[in-house]
C-alpha cells in the first residue's frame, strides 16, 4: 500500500517578512515586496517545500478594515508572486485584536497544525520565517525544524533588543540567506 509522503513547508509571516511593513496595510496598491523574496521562495518551492503564509491581521478585529480587504491584498500578493513562479498553498489569517480570544493568532501554532493536517505537511522538516518573536514562537510551538528571524520589518530592532534570548532562532538578513541556509542543510545536495 502506497502512502503520500509528508511534504516539508516554509511557513512565512506576511508584513515585514514577505512585504514591507506598512501600518495596518489593507490596500493592494500599498503592497511592496522585498526584492529577494520571490527568487528565494521559488528556489525553496523548486526544492520541494510548500509555501504557507501565516499572518495576524488585527486591523480587522480593531475595526480598521475588513476581511474582504485582507482577501484583496492576499489575491494581489498571490497574483504578483505567481508571475515569478511562486505559488502559495494557503494564506491563514488571524483577524482578532490582541486582547480578543483567537484560535490561530501567533504565537499560537494552530494554523501550522491546520496546514499540516489539511495538506499532509511534515512539520519536523519545515521552517517558520518572520520578523517578530511571535513568528519564531509559532514555529517553536508547532515543532518545526527551525525558525528564522529576518532583519527586515521589526527583525533588526528585535535582534538588537533581545539578542541571545532569540535562541534557538536563526537570525539572517533576508530571504536569500534563508534559502541558502535551508538548501545547504539538505543532505545530498
Amino acid at each position: 500500500m502506497l502512502t503520500n509522503p509528508r511534504k516539508p513547508a516554509i511557513f512565512l509571516d506576511r508584513d515585514g517578512t514577505l512585504i514591507h511593513e506598512k501600518h495596518y496595510l489593507h490596500r493592494p496598491e500599498e503592497v511592496e515586496f522585498f526584492a529577494e523574496a520571490a527568487p528565494a521562495l521559488k528556489r525553496l518551492s523548486d526544492a520541494g517545500f510548500a509555501l504557507v503564509v501565516v499572518t495576524n491581521q488585527s486591523g480587522v478585529g480593531r475595526g480598521y478594515f475588513t476581511e474582504a480587504d485582507v482577501d484583496r491584498v492576499h489575491a494581489h500578493i498571490r497574483d504578483e508572486m505567481a508571475r515569478d513562479g511562486v505559488e502559495f498553498l494557503k494564506f491563514y489569517s488571524a483577524f482578532e485584536a490582541p486582547d480578543q480570544p483567537s484560535r490561530g493568532r501567533k504565537p499560537s501554532p494552530q494554523f501550522l497544525w491546520d496546514a499540516r493536517d489539511t495538506f499532509n505537511l511534515d512539520l519536523s522538516a519545515s521552517y517558520m520565517v518572520g520578523d517578530k518573536r511571535i513568528d519564531l514562537e509559532a514555529g517553536w510551538n508547532a515543532g518545526v525544524k527551525g525558525s528564522f528571524l529576518v532583519r527586515t520589518g521589526y527583525g533588526a530592532e528585535l535582534e538588537r533588543t533581545e539578542g541571545s534570548s532569540l535562541n534557538p532562532g536563526i537570525v539572517v538578513d533576508g530571504w536569500q540567506q534563508v534559502a541558502d541556509w535551508i538548501l545547504n542543510s539538505i543532505p545530498n545536495r
